[in-house]
């Protein structure tokens, strides 16, 4: 089950479910957009491994299966 992140872990905007903008890679490190493509040119500075587009988690499942709360943010 994915975590679904809240935030970018570089720029710390908000990803909510269903942001079309939110990217992960296989260890679920999460990055807006601008951050995946601009800034870490598609690949993962944790890790090493490209990103793709994060799912969607159905709104039907959100309140068995909620969002992280949990913030990372990359330290500067």
């Amino acid at each position: 089950m994915l975590e679904l992140r809240p935030n970018c872990e570089t720029c710390d905007v908000d990803l909510p479910n269903g942001e079309i903008d939110a990217y992960i890679c296989t260890f679920e490190c999460t990055f807006c957009e601008s951050c995946a493509k601009g800034v870490h040119s598609d690949v993962c500075p944790n890790c090493g491994g490209n990103f793709t587009l994060r799912p969607v988690r159905p709104a039907a499942l959100m309140e068995k299966y909620p969002q992280s709360t949990k913030r990372i943010v990359a330290k500067t």
